[in-house]
């Protein structure tokens, strides 16, 4: 979910319309339409006051969730018959693309 998605599911999630938020910022409202369209970058000056008006951190408005790995991990250990253990962690990845995700930062480690 990229910037603008943030600022639509916040603004839906805190009730406000693009008029609402247009005007708690002194903008006009096709300029927070776009911003949630993602056709321009929000301006910086704006940011910190979406942050307080959503109530929400500044790297909320742009954490993007498809880049964001949300991994489940779970540890096991298997005795063997000769008294040696197995090892093993299994990833719950969400979706395709944090499995590709996975890879590339692996890769670039490995």
């Amino acid at each position: 979910m990229g910037a603008g998605a943030n600022l639509r599911k916040l603004r839906n999630k805190t009730k406000y319309s693009q008029q609402g938020i247009s005007d708690l910022l002194d903008i006009d409202r096709n300029t927070y339409a776009n911003w949630e369209k993602e056709t321009h970058d929000v301006k910086s000056e704006y940011i910190p006051e979406l942050a307080k008006i959503f109530d929400v951190e500044i790297k909320d408005l742009f954490e993007n969730d498809s880049k964001t790995i949300e991994i489940n991990i779970s540890k096991q250990v298997q005795t063997n018959n000769d008294g040696s253990n197995n090892h093993s962690v299994v990833l719950v990845l969400p979706n395709k693309e944090m499995v590709e995700k996975l890879v590339e930062v692996l890769k670039d480690k490995f």
